[in-house]
């Protein structure tokens, strides 16, 4: 969609990281103010090359810079790479501002990657476990140390995350080293700075966010949101509230609280222990509730197992069937408590409990339990078996009520197991975003921008949503669609593949440099591209262990072999990190080649979503939002891969017929152009004319 004609905004702009605007940057600017102005929502599928962290960050530190009360810029990214391009944005504005009071800056990234402890290094499991019992026991020098004036010196220049790390190593005071904790004065320092840059989390995981802003000294009506790479935001909520239940987790937490029970019993001993007694007698009773539902839970397990269709591995449980466990646990405790009483002191029997004061008490009191910690027989030492059921118990609290959470059986692990999955993220994300001083959303591959405000509850009245148009000519970057194959599954075949392998060697054949290879699973990509054999370049298969810096090295790999005459072909999966997580910069891909399309396998969660897609948003988005956009998306966050400049070229070939179908073509942007290839000579006929034609603007060493 266009946007609304708006007043043009003349620069220079205060906030502009750029002498001269990009082609629409402006566009998005005055769009953002306005919304923002208002505190509003502004969604914006701003392509690549537009300039969008700049023309986010110019327009909500305008608005930031008017208001009557000071406002911090929360630039959320769930990519560390983005860190660095923000902090960078953020320096050059302050070049541009030509001795205007500077915008500061706070960067943050996870506890462990800031850490200066040698157990830095360790798992981040062990690392959690480690951390908490040298901040606990108080022998983590860094944490106990106080660092004065070190605030000052974060503040006075915006620094990446490693210079402040490194800066905090250095500080001293009086001639002294005042080593402090890099990731906690970074976040008290951040009620000092104009701008925040930090993950997801910070804000839309609810136990993070309550603490995180109490640690930084920042109310949330007073936060200006940007959100980077907006289209991965409803997963990314929906992640953070899967939850795992299995038998043995339920055995542990019974365990636990015997331990702790113990603990109070002893305490209670010491002078002044009476004031546990209460505590005590709440620790005995969720003790009493728990070994009471091991039975049931074993029921309930062996209930579902049995109850599985022939062939099937999974099913959905109701949330009902969760809770009646332990609330029949909490009327036999009751009872068993009620006659003790009534056989002690002839009073009538103890009352029953409202059920939701029960599941609330229950909650409250697992989150409490403090033990300590091995690592349990998952494996995971972070934390109490106790707290992780807690957060189920609360996640049925929360939403248990609304048919918005599914949970669902699954046969993986000794006895099974059952996850819980929220599927609107609107009921997370909404309140934070009504709470907050207003957002920008944005992303290259925010197609259509009003599905994602309807899916993450954002009003209609003070939500804009933009699509802007690519400031890439199609002839840089041009779209072919081979018309004579598909990954549709009653037409696979031996031919089928031989066919879309012949696409990618004329594909290859035809162009100077490195072409990337996506498939819309590991299976499909090992048989269609992993097991073939392509002539004239070396294949590089994406590996599902690789680090960071294993992603770095492919595209400096990449880089090294073009300038060395020689050709890559990289073979990846579509939502993978190849695909979704790396930016081939310099030109380190000439094509992309995408083999068919991406649609989820068949499972309980995606039936459940899309049968709740159809009660809120009607029969015929669901479809849409559930299925064939989320699976385009997809394949464009992989065509823009190659293409991070406007100075760069690539050829893109998509291979499967139905990406023209009604279904999914109107999925992809108005302003992309779909050309045709009716089999592999014309693929290499229209490649050989696109590489002759079309040449990078520059070659960046």
């Amino acid at each position: 969609m266009k946007s609304e004609e708006m007043p043009s905004v003349s620069p220079p702009m205060p906030f502009l990281a750029h002498k001269e605007p990009r082609p629409g940057q402006l566009e998005m600017i005055q769009d953002a103010i306005v919304s923002l102005e208002r505190e509003g929502y502004h969604l914006a599928a701003a392509p690549t090359g537009i300039g969008k962290t700049a023309a986010s960050l110019a327009a909500a530190l305008e608005v930031a810079s008017h208001a009557p009360k000071k406002k911090t810029v929360f630039f959320l990214t769930s990519r560390q790479t983005q860190h660095r391009i923000v902090v960078d944005t953020v320096r050059q504005i302050n070049v541009m501002r030509k001795g205007m009071m500077p915008v500061r800056l706070v960067d943050m990234v996870g506890q462990a990657g800031m850490c200066v402890q040698p157990f830095a290094k360790e798992s981040p499991l062990v690392f959690s476990l480690l951390c908490s019992q040298a901040r606990k026991s108080r022998s983590c020098r860094p944490w106990m140390t106080a660092a004065p004036g070190l605030k000052e010196k974060i503040l006075a220049t915006p620094l990446h995350v490693d210079e402040l790390v490194s800066l905090s190593r250095s500080h001293t005071f009086n001639g002294e080293q005042a080593q402090t904790c890099p990731w906690k004065i970074a976040r008290e320092s951040v009620s000092g700075a104009d701008v925040f840059v930090g993950d997801y989390n910070h804000l839309f995981d609810e136990g993070v966010r309550q603490s995180s802003l109490k640690a930084m000294d920042v109310d949330l009506e007073d936060i200006i949101i940007i959100v980077d790479e907006a289209h991965n935001l409803p997963d990314r909520i929906r992640m953070t509230l899967e939850k795992r239940l299995t038998q043995t987790m339920i055995r542990n937490t019974w365990m636990e609280l015997e331990e702790y029970g113990g603990t109070l019993a002893q305490s209670m001993k010491m002078p002044g222990g009476e004031a546990l007694e209460m505590t005590h007698g709440l620790v005995q009773w969720a003790f009493d509730v728990i070994r009471g539902s091991r039975n049931g839970f074993t029921q309930l397990f062996s209930r579902l197992r049995n109850g599985l269709e022939r062939g099937k591995e999974e099913a959905e449980v109701g949330v009902d069937d969760l809770l009646n466990v332990l609330h029949e646990s909490c009327d036999i405790v009751e009872g068993k408590v009620g006659q003790m009483q009534l056989e002690a002191s002839k009073t009538t029997k103890h009352p029953a409990v409202d059920a939701a004061v029960r599941i609330h008490q229950l909650r409250d009191i697992l989150s409490s339990v403090d033990v300590d910690m091995d690592a349990g027989d998952d494996g995971n030492p972070m934390e109490p078996n106790a707290h992780k059921v807690a957060e189920i118990l609360d996640c049925l609290i929360r939403f248990g009520s609304s048919s918005a959470l599914t949970m669902v059986y699954d046969t993986k692990g000794k006895d099974g197991r059952i996850t819980t999955h929220l599927l609107d993220p609107g009921l997370v994300a909404q309140p934070v975003f009504t709470q907050s001083a207003g957002a920008i959303l944005m992303s290259g591959t925010l197609y259509p921008p009003t599905m994602y405000a309807e899916m993450l509850g954002l009003p209609k009245a003070s939500t804009t949503a933009v699509a802007y148009d690519s400031p890439f000519a199609a002839m840089r970057r041009p779209v072919l669609v081979a018309t004579d194959v598909t990954t549709k599954y009653t037409e696979r075949g031996e031919a089928n593949t031989r066919n879309i392998r012949t696409h990618i060697q004329s594909l290859i054949n035809a162009t100077p440099g490195n072409v990337a290879v996506f498939a819309p699973s590991y299976a499909m990509l090992n048989e269609i591209v992993a097991e073939a054999h392509f002539s004239g370049v070396r294949m590089m298969v994406e590996n599902r262990e690789w680090t960071k810096q294993d992603l770095d090295q492919v595209v400096e790999t990449l880089l090294e072999e073009k300038r060395a005459g020689r050709r890559i072909l990289l073979a990846g999966v579509f939502g993978a990190r190849l695909s979704e997580g790396v930016d081939y910069h310099s030109g380190a891909l000439d094509a992309v080649a995408c083999i068919g399309i991406p649609n989820s396998p068949p499972s309980v969660l995606s039936s459940a979503l899309k049968t709740y897609a159809e009660e809120r948003f009607g029969r015929n988005l669901a479809w849409r939002y559930t299925v064939s956009q989320p699976a385009v998306n997809s394949i464009l966050q992989a065509m823009g891969r190659p293409i991070r400049a406007i100075e760069d070229r690539a050829l893109i070939v998509l291979l499967d017929r139905r990406v023209n179908e009604r279904t999914y073509a109107h999925c992809f942007p108005s302003d992309l152009r779909m050309n045709e290839a009716s089999n592999p000579e014309a693929t290499a006929r229209f490649a050989k004319r696109f590489f002759a034609k079309i040449q990078p603007r520059y070659i960046k060493e």
